[in-house]
């Protein structure tokens, strides 16, 4: 399900950043990230969006990322190590993965990511879990 067509977009009302390859939502303490069909998220698109997610929420506020994988695309793994070593902005991630294929690359990248990643069914799922997460209770 889109974000902006689910229930928590107007209960939310996040900041919207476009992207040339996808569309962001910037919520309180967490972003959800839709990336276009066909893109491949490489460490220049990540160093792009983070640049973003600092200039909104500043170089020092912990944040949780929900990547919502509506489209097909792929993503480069080594992303969650250079993150970390660069940048050290997020607490912990979810992935929500709408088939068996996404599921399977969710359970790749969560064995290169040094902070917590959750596999997710649905977005609720995802922000209910990001929500309960002690660093924002």
């Amino acid at each position: 399900m889109k974000f902006e067509k689910s229930p928590y977009f107007e209960k939310l009302k996040p900041y919207k950043l476009e992207l040339p390859f996808g569309n962001y939502y910037l919520c309180p303490n967490f972003f959800i990230g839709e990336l276009f069909e066909g893109v491949h998220f490489d460490w220049e698109k990540t160093e792009i969006l983070v640049k973003e997610i600092i200039k909104f929420y500043g170089e020092f506020k912990p944040i949780a990322f929900i990547s919502n994988r509506i489209n097909s695309y792929s993503v480069d793994p080594q992303n969650w190590i250079k993150i970390v070593q660069k940048y050290n902005i997020l607490v912990a991630s979810a992935i929500v993965a709408y088939n068996n294929s996404n599921y399977i690359n969710a359970s790749l990248e969560k064995h290169f990511a040094k902070k917590s990643i959750k596999r997710c069914l649905s977005l609720s799922e995802a922000i209910g879990w990001v929500e309960s997460l002690e660093e924002f209770n």
